[in-house]
């Protein structure tokens, strides 16, 4: 097993508005895409982003080799409870997943 950071060329987070978050692993070339595409599994991702699968929104790429997860914010952007205004932090949590 390895980590998802090591296999994908870069993990990136941002807002996707205030109330969503997105987040791209850009996978580099079709071998790395067909390898975290198929070793992400959204309920793991849901439970490490403690979201309820139903909300998290995935989207496989295979044109560009990208994974794309959307979801809601903890908090909505800027108010006192945000904690990462930018939503740039959140690939963190990702890129130390371990996928097959």
């Amino acid at each position: 097993m390895a980590e998802l950071g090591q296999i994908a060329d870069k993990v990136r987070s941002k807002n996707a508005g205030p109330f969503w978050l997105t987040i791209d692993v850009f996978c580099g070339n079709r071998a790395a895409f067909d390898r975290i595409s198929a070793g992400l599994d959204t309920a793991r991702v849901a439970a490490l982003f403690r979201v309820d699968p139903a909300v998290l929104k995935r989207f496989d790429i295979a044109e560009l080799n990208v994974v794309k997860f959307s979801l809601p914010r903890p908090a909505v952007q800027g108010t006192r409870a945000d904690r990462d205004m930018h939503g740039a932090a959140w690939s963190v949590l990702l890129e130390e997943m371990e996928i097959g």
